[in-house]
């Protein structure tokens, strides 16, 4: 009786063993996922009309990933016809700068809000260059 049951487990085991390789093996044929010719922080925020729902007027300023960003219409909106649309950018961030906000160079960690070039010659490693033998 034990013999029959370790017979069943390993006939298991085998069979358990070659659909994981074979669901391995298809993974690895699949062609790759497309990168987004918009690139990867490709965002939208939701554009709207003047008489649009509270939910959309709720969402002004926020953009979001194209990834995460709600489905239209709204599960809050409550019009027959929802006219909102999508507005694509490049980036999900506003701006171009690219420090904290919230810190001011001191004991935070952050580089400060430096403007002036801090260094006193353009290229300190010109002159060592030449070969010392």
């Amino acid at each position: 009786m034990q013999e029959l049951m370790l017979g069943v487990l390993l006939v298991l085991a085998i069979a358990w063993l070659v659909v994981r390789i074979r669901q391995n093996k298809a993974a690895l044929s699949a062609p790759p996922k497309q990168v987004d010719k918009t690139g990867i922080y490709h965002a939208v925020a939701i554009k709207y009309s003047e008489n649009a729902c509270n939910a959309a007027k709720a969402m002004t300023g926020r953009r979001f990933l194209s990834s995460a960003a709600p489905r239209l219409p709204l599960p809050d909106c409550d019009y027959m016809d929802c006219r909102c649309v999508f507005a694509h950018y490049k980036d999900r961030r506003t701006n171009t700068e690219r420090r904290s906000p919230f810190a001011s160079g001191r004991a935070t960690g952050s580089t400060g809000l430096y403007k002036k070039e801090r260094r006193e010659t353009q290229d300190r490693r010109s002159d060592n260059d030449a070969d010392p033998l």
